[in-house]
């Protein structure tokens, strides 16, 4: 009857381990993300670059990389201020100035034969109504898109592809999150509690002989 009894219990634990092990190696994106600065920090823009119209003043950022979804992307990185990227660039009546930070990300993002550029800042001067597509093809050209109007390179980069699936366990691999050494510990945790009733179990079983 016990034995009955654990069989079916341990078989779920084992598929628990199994999924939650190829939750671990999901996949993720390669694409350009599109950040805002509030304050001091770095917010995912709710809008794209092609309908988002910042205003004179602002700090924008794009980042390339790997990323599973906008709460796993990764932040621009380098100094984020307004009043140093565009301090050689004045002010002008009838125009308004966006600060951009562009992030071209690491190596181990980067496509398979492409070296990403180093991160830059650019100011850019355009007219009030300006998108941030707009900003951006003023400083950061060639950019490219793809049908759908998804940004796909900055500055020329990368060279080739847009928005395509990576394998997180294969192409891709992020340290910051998983960790893929050993089994989970709610399989190890399950083990232990068929062990547990095995034993309890075994017990039962002597004490009525």
């Amino acid at each position: 009857m016990i034995r009955r009894l654990l069989l079916p219990l341990l078989a779920a634990l084992l598929f628990t381990g199994a999924a939650t092990a190829q939750s671990a190696h999901a996949a993720g994106y390669r694409y350009w993300s599109f950040w805002d600065r509030d304050g001091a920090r770095w917010v995912y823009a709710t809008q794209g670059p092609a309908t988002a119209r910042p205003s004179d003043g602002d700090v924008q950022g794009f980042r390339f990389a790997v990323s599973e979804d906008s709460q796993d992307a990764d932040q621009p990185r380098g100094t984020a201020d307004f009043a140093a990227i565009c301090a050689d660039t004045p002010a002008q009546k009838g125009k308004k100035r966006v600060a951009l930070l562009l992030d071209f990300g690491t190596p181990a993002d980067a496509p398979s034969g492409e070296t990403p550029p180093p991160a830059r800042t650019a100011c850019a001067r355009v007219s009030p109504d300006a998108t941030t597509a707009e900003a951006l093809a003023a400083v950061a050209k060639p950019l490219r898109y793809d049908t759908n109007a998804l940004l796909c390179a900055i500055s020329g980069y990368p060279e080739q592809g847009c928005g395509e699936q990576v394998s997180a366990n294969t192409e891709h691999k992020k340290t910051k999150k998983h960790t893929d050494d050993g089994p989970s510990l709610g399989l190890i945790g399950g083990v232990a509690v068929i062990v547990l009733l095995g034993a309890a179990a075994l017990w039962q079983a002597r004490r009525r002989a």
